[in-house]
């Protein structure tokens, strides 16, 4: 299997697991507040990553006490991702987030260009120019269907923007970090800060009277960090920053018709989606123009 071959499969994987990531995080938050959620998913993936480092490079957990300090700062922008993210579809809704978040790669294109000296084409600019007016439709259609809750709809929509941003930091300095350290290196440590920053906020007591199937849904969130992040790191590694992104803004079409799915069969432990033809195309002339963002001209050269 060719490098791009890996780095394509690797970047599927976490597509599929961030498509389902926004619905289940809407419903767990039903049950559990939004800061232990974020803890035990680093939790989990933190155990997780630390258990194989034991086994396979235990000389790699050195970096629990010898971090350098780009590996601190990506940690703590990953940190924020994943309470933004959660705080946004808390306050508004899967669908939302998802399309919100999505100025995440958007961004980390914008970081190729200034600190990988990536060039930037006439095409690229068109395409913030429609992510804009994609994001403008599908705010202002979705506040007009909040009504009596627009002050909480737009709170979600900048925690999770705020959430985008971490996460263009946090994957830019990937890039970097993956040239001179293993993914298990990286990861072992990028889960393992939040642990202890998201541990004075954490309720135990809601988790002592947790039914069995919020536990497996925590499970699943947990185990969703783990695998997401460290095929995140690999593609990163076997793929253009650029190319990795164009994949993983068509996540939230996952998100979108699992939740117009639900929406239609009327399920009662998720609150449906204010879908409108307007919202939706908004939300496609913003992924569109993401996916015109991050793009790469061909190269001539053979």
């Amino acid at each position: 299997m060719t490098n791009q071959a890996k780095g394509i499969f690797y970047t599927l994987i976490t597509v599929s697991l961030w498509g389902v990531l926004a619905i289940a995080l809407k419903i767990a938050s039903k049950e559990i507040d939004s800061p232990t959620i974020v803890w035990f998913r680093f939790s989990l993936a933190f155990s997780g990553m630390f258990v194989w480092m034991a086994f396979k490079n235990p000389k790699g957990l050195q970096i629990l006490y010898k971090p350098s300090w780009l590996i601190v700062i990506s940690s703590l922008a990953l940190a924020w991702n994943y309470i933004g993210f959660m705080l946004g579809i808390q306050y508004t809704s899967p669908s939302n987030a998802q399309v919100a978040i999505q100025s995440g790669p958007v961004l980390l294109a914008i970081f190729g260009i200034f600190f990988f000296k990536e060039k930037i084409s006439r095409i690229q600019m068109a395409g913030f120019l429609l992510a804009l007016i994609g994001f403008y439709i599908f705010y202002r259609q979705h506040l007009n269907a909040m009504s009596g809750h627009e002050s909480q709809y737009t709170k979600g929509m900048l925690l999770t923007l705020s959430g985008a941003v971490t996460w263009a930091v946090y994957a830019a300095l990937q890039k970097k970090l993956v040239l001179n350290y293993s993914v298990g290196t990286l990861n072992v440590f990028i889960f393992g800060l939040p642990v202890l920053i998201y541990l004075p906020f954490v309720n135990f007591a809601s988790l002592a009277h947790l039914s069995f199937g919020y536990w497996a849904l925590l499970v699943f969130l947990g185990a969703n960090t783990l695998i997401s992040y460290a095929c995140l790191s690999l593609a990163l590694k076997y793929l253009e920053a650029g190319k990795v992104s164009i994949i993983i803004v068509l996540n939230p079409i996952i998100t979108f018709i699992l939740m117009g799915i639900l929406t239609w069969m009327q399920v009662d432990w998720i609150a449906g989606e204010h879908f409108s033809v307007l919202s939706i195309a908004g939300a496609l002339l913003a992924l569109t123009g993401a996916i015109l963002v991050v793009r790469k001209k061909k190269s001539i050269n053979t």
